[in-house]
């Protein structure tokens, strides 16, 4: 399922909002609103006759345009009638936002029932939801526009804006998007039978999807969960790993203890567990939750469980991904900040751990 077949299935519904701003210019707001609504009933039995179904989206916009329009006319305000757009645009951004933002995907759900020749797979569910949210911010500005034209502008200039600019802005957006897609193509590596996949999240840790380990890595910022552990001793010292390098990220720096990829149906703990033993042969320890949140790089976007520890004296290193390893005092890191030594990862987790120090001090 591609983008354009998406909007090949979803733009009729607009179709009447466009004829009528453009038959209203050239013929006036009555014959605006006959022709609208005879588009509208033109794609309704199109629709019905093609596909034994009414497209309710097409009725609704219909209706919303017959009953504004007459309302601008009963009332003669020129304000009101140019607001229409605006009033539409503005449902709109309410079922974009609803289904972008909140755990209802009213456009998946629109797409699932209208669309059953179609299935979408999970990167494709992931991208569907990026394109949710852009579409939302777009609706938004554009209504902003609009409302603005219609109190400080021209008429000639809110038909430009209600219409016209429509049509620019989305063929720009969707222009950028073949060219991102295009280049994202080019970089996507083959995916191997035996590739690890990776649950894919929102920001507040939900599983929304899965996608492959190479996908994750290559720039897309699909959101994926994973695992850090500090490890201190009675010193408070803190145990740094050095990073291969040959590593992609961050090669030859200093880094958190742990830190590893949660895999498509593992859970937190699981995982956590599983990567300090993989990686500093950690066993049977205590850890608990320092913070969670969203690290992005130029690479990758990661949801970050970060934990810690004061379970140290099983730490042995037999891994190919960690060369050295060692404790660090707080004076040797603060020291070595901002200079290329650590990941700017662990910097930022580090600065963190500062803070809770300071509030945990001011609390006793």
């Amino acid at each position: 399922m591609t983008r354009t077949d998406l909007i090949k299935k979803l733009l009729p519904g607009f179709i009447p909002l466009f004829v009528f701003i453009l038959a209203d210019e050239i013929w006036g707001t009555q014959v605006g609103i006959a022709v609208a609504v005879g588009v509208g009933v033109i794609e309704l039995i199109i629709t019905g006759i093609k596909e034994r179904r009414l497209e309710k989206f097409v009725l609704i916009d219909t209706a919303l345009l017959v009953v504004l329009s007459l309302i601008s006319i009963l009332l003669d305000n020129d304000i009101f009638f140019k607001l229409k757009p605006a009033l539409i645009e503005l449902i709109l951004c309410a079922v974009l936002g609803v289904s972008a933002f909140g755990k209802l995907n009213i456009v998946q759900m629109m797409a699932g029932r209208y669309m059953k020749d179609v299935s979408f797979n999970e990167q494709q569910k992931v991208q569907m939801q990026r394109n949710l949210r852009n579409m939302f911010w777009i609706f938004l500005a554009h209504t902003g526009l609009i409302v603005f034209s219609a109190f400080y502008m021209s008429k000639e200039a809110w038909v430009f804006i209600s219409g016209g600019l429509f049509y620019l802005i989305f063929a720009a957006y969707f222009a950028f998007e073949w060219f991102r897609n295009k280049r994202m193509h080019g970089k996507m590596p083959i995916i191997a039978d035996d590739e690890e996949w990776l649950p894919v999240v929102d920001e507040t840790g939900k599983v929304i999807g899965k996608a492959p380990r190479s996908a994750c890595h290559n720039g897309q910022k699909i959101l994926h969960p994973v695992v850090h552990l500090h490890v201190f001793n009675p010193k408070g010292h803190i145990y740094l790993q050095k990073r291969p390098e040959n590593k992609l990220v961050q090669p030859g720096k200093w880094d958190t203890a742990v830190g590893g990829h949660i895999s498509f149906g593992e859970s937190v703990e699981t995982a956590l567990k599983r990567e300090a033993y993989e990686e500093i042969g950690l066993t049977d320890f205590q850890a608990r939750p320092m913070a969670s949140y969203k690290w992005e790089t130029e690479v990758e976007a990661e949801l970050v469980y970060s934990y810690l520890s004061y379970d140290y004296k099983k730490i042995r290193l037999h891994s190919d991904e960690v060369t050295e390893g060692k404790f660090w005092s707080r004076a040797q890191i603060e020291k070595n900040l901002g200079k290329d030594v650590f990941t700017p990862n662990f910097e930022f987790e580090f600065k963190m751990m500062n803070q809770l120090r300071d509030q945990n001090s001011a609390l006793a």
